[in-house]
Parts: structure tokens; C-alpha cells; sequence
């Protein structure tokens, strides 16, 4: 349902492209953008940075989209967009040493700290390589083609990365995590006094 409700401006955007045009569909990606942040809020007191960062990609470019009447811009939002992303969790590993996808899957899963890291450097890759194909197939196909593939093309391509990531941490999900010094001491074996004056003469 969450992935369905983060969905939601993009799935109106297919809706009003086919029923209108590619700028009556971008102004409707605004509005359901702008209800969606709402809708957050008002529900949680709290909104995703990212949902911040989308609010704000979307309202730049296609609001120059709507002003301009050039349908390049909103073309370039979804690339802005992935590279954001990819910024974000590069830099703030580089220069703050936080892994961000750590972050937001640790009390999910546990994972060695390697791990973590090449997790980390693979979803940095994955929003490198969107920008790039979105770009791709914007200018080198048609206003149709696009469209389909910023719903379809986008989303499928997210589901194949996430499957490989599953097969990819198998393993280590399936790992059972070592004991640890607080579990084992309640196991730690009691002396007996005899033992005690043993070892006490043996000192």
C-alpha cells in the first residue's frame, strides 16, 4: 500500500497524459505531489526528506515545464531526481560516514558492516544508471514512449534491482547472528567452592 500511495503522482501523470496532454499531466503531478506531502503530514507530523526533495524537483521543473510550455523540462526531473538521490547517499557517506540505507533497513536486517557498505554503493549505481537511461530513452524515443516507460520502463527496473539485491543478501539474512557476551552469560558454567579454593591456591 505505501509503495502504491508513493506511486500515486506518477500513476495520475500516465492518467492525464492520455486523457489531455503531457502539461495538463504535469500540473496534475504537482497537485498530487503537493496532496501527497499533505496527506503525510497531517497523518504523521512527519514527511521523508525525499518526499521533500521530490516536492521540490517536481515544482521546479515542471513548474518551468507549464511556464515555458517546453516539455523538456519535466523530461529532466526524473534524472534530476535519481541523481539527487544518488548525491545524497554518496556524500553522506563520503563526507559524514553515514550509510543511509543502513539507516533506514538495520532494525530489519543484520548485516556485516562490508555489506553495508557495497548495499550502500549499489543503490548509488542504480540512481546513476535511471538518470542515464531516463535521458536515454527522453530524447531518443517518442513523448509516448517515455511516458510509458517513466510508469512501466521505471518500475520494472526498480522490482529486477531489488529481487537481485534479495538473491545478493540471501546468505546473510539466512545467517545466524553470533552469540554475543550478554547471551552467553547466563551460560557461563558457576565454580562450586571447591573449584574456587583451587584456583585461589593455584594463584
Amino acid at each position: 500500500m505505501k509503495s502504491l500511495f508513493e506511486l500515486f503522482p506518477v500513476i495520475l501523470f500516465f492518467i492525464a497524459y492520455y486523457a489531455y496532454d503531457i502539461f495538463v499531466a504535469t500540473g496534475v503531478a504537482i497537485g498530487a505531489t503537493l496532496f501527497q506531502v499533505g496527506w503525510m503530514w497531517l497523518k504523521h507530523r512527519k514527511v521523508d526528506k525525499m518526499m521533500w526533495i521530490s516536492l521540490a524537483v517536481i515544482v521546479l521543473f515542471g513548474g518551468a515545464t507549464l511556464a515555458f510550455q517546453d516539455e523538456t523540462f519535466i523530461k529532466w526531473k526524473p534524472t534530476v531526481l535519481y541523481w539527487l538521490f544518488a548525491g545524497v547517499l554518496w556524500a553522506a557517506s563520503l563526507f559524514f560516514g553515514k550509510n543511509l540505507i543502513r539507516a533506514m533497513l538495520e532494525k530489519q536486517i543484520t548485516l556485516p558492516d562490508l555489506v553495508w557498505k557495497r548495499l550502500n554503493l549499489s543503490w548509488v549505481a542504480f540512481f546513476l544508471f535511471m538518470g542515464l537511461i531516463n535521458l536515454y530513452i527522453a530524447f531518443n524515443f517518442s513523448l509516448d514512449t517515455w511516458v510509458n516507460f517513466k510508469l512501466f520502463g521505471s518500475m520494472g527496473l526498480m522490482l529486477v534491482f531489488v529481487i537481485a539485491q534479495v538473491f545478493m543478501l540471501n546468505k546473510h539474512l539466512n545467517t545466524v547472528a553470533p552469540v554475543t557476551t550478554a547471551q552467553r552469560t547466563d551460560e557461563t558454567p558457576v565454580l562450586n567452592q571447591e573449584e574456587v579454593n583451587h584456583k585461589t591456591d593455584k594463584d
